[in-house]
């Protein structure tokens, strides 16, 4: 029976991929591990479009600015395996320690994305994007992809990557996928398994609340959709806003005023149970 290929050392993973064919397609899946639908979508995708997949489990101690949440953080490495599995068995799993990813010492790169890196998670995670950013310039530069693949989930880090493959110049196509969610709506997150029952349906709310906001944005200036958003969590005892944000897509700019020809996105952070939740959707 065949058996998936787990790589654990940068020299493995070098030699293997040494012995594609030049015109041979490779996709690359970062993920943290702590595999759910949402993580397959990205696989299926990156296996239908292109001749080797590597999807790398990592836990990047550089991004979280928060040692309790790095400590909780879930590894089910056994279960990731199987859930790839099911997707295909030729995916090449890199799995490497942090010795492996930082050579020396374990620190980031500071990196400027010219304000992307200040807003957001960036302005309640500080040092978040330079963690995101060293790891990701790291395996990009290591798996040389033709494509890497990245969810929706976090608009603000996809941005983030497809601006450090400019300034580094490395020549990849960021895909970005579409969210993928819950039966109730909620966005599919490795930290909704930290949920109660009552908890995780309860947050469904937040996908609610933004597509109301969408519809409210058709004829309500970004101020008073931000405030409205405000007032219905200040209603809801069980949920913690910790932000709204409206912004230009792709500048991720905060929305001062509407302009016809842009295209603007609603993001928010709510604590439920103490586990923070992040989502996003497309306002036109």
């Amino acid at each position: 029976m065949k058996h998936m290929l787990l790589i654990k050392t940068r020299e493995q993973l070098i030699a293997h991929l040494s012995t594609f064919k030049a015109k041979h397609s490779l996709g690359l899946v970062p993920t943290m591990g702590a595999l759910h639908i949402g993580h397959a979508a990205l696989v299926n995708r990156a296996v239908e479009e292109n001749n080797a997949v590597v999807v790398s489990i990592f836990v990047n101690p550089t991004q979280f600015n928060n040692t309790a949440d790095l400590e909780k953080y879930p590894q089910t490495l056994k279960a990731d395996i199987e859930v790839l599995e099911r997707i295909s068995k030729d995916i090449i799993v890199f799995v490497p320690s942090i010795d492996e990813m930082y050579s020396e010492e374990v620190k980031s790169v500071n990196y400027d994305f010219g304000g992307l890196e200040n807003i957001m998670e960036g302005a309640f995670r500080p040092g978040h994007f330079d963690g995101v950013g060293t790891i990701v310039e790291s395996l990009l530069t290591l798996v040389k992809p033709d494509k890497a693949y990245f969810g929706e989930k976090d608009f603000q880090q996809l941005q983030i990557i497809r601006k450090l493959t400019k300034i580094r110049k490395i020549p990849v196509n960021i895909i970005g996928c579409p969210i993928v969610r819950e039966a109730n709506g909620l966005a599919f997150s490795s930290r909704n398994e930290r949920l109660s029952n009552n908890s995780r349906n309860e947050a469904a709310f937040i996908y609610k609340i933004l597509k109301s906001a969408k519809k409210i944005f058709g004829t309500k200036s970004a101020k008073n959709v931000k405030d409205w958003v405000t007032e219905q969590f200040e209603q809801h005892p069980d949920l913690e806003l910790e932000y709204i944000e409206i912004t230009q897509a792709k500048t991720l700019k905060p929305v001062i005023k509407k302009q016809k020809n842009k295209k603007y996105r609603a993001f928010i952070a709510v604590y439920a149970d103490g586990v923070r939740l992040i989502d996003n959707i497309a306002l036109n």
